[in-house]
């Protein structure tokens, strides 16, 4: 749980950009709007109301990324 409140103290975009992702990307592996994820780019984790925090979450830690066959 320690790891996890690190996470949640920096900004999506911060989060987003140590992924390597783009907003574009992003906003296509939630099937969202592009929009929709540069509002919430400045925004904390923490400060992300819940139904979106514990969607994004998980893309943003690199969770998705654990399951690759080639890794």
């Amino acid at each position: 749980m320690f790891f996890f409140n690190s996470y949640r103290k920096k900004t999506v975009k911060e989060l987003r950009k140590n992924q390597g992702l783009t907003a574009r990307e992003l906003a296509q592996r939630l099937k969202m709007e592009t929009v929709e994820i540069t509002k919430i780019d400045e925004l904390r984790l923490k400060d992300i109301p819940e139904p979106l925090q514990s969607i994004i979450t998980p893309i943003l830690r690199g969770d998705d990324t654990d399951k690759m066959p080639w890794l």
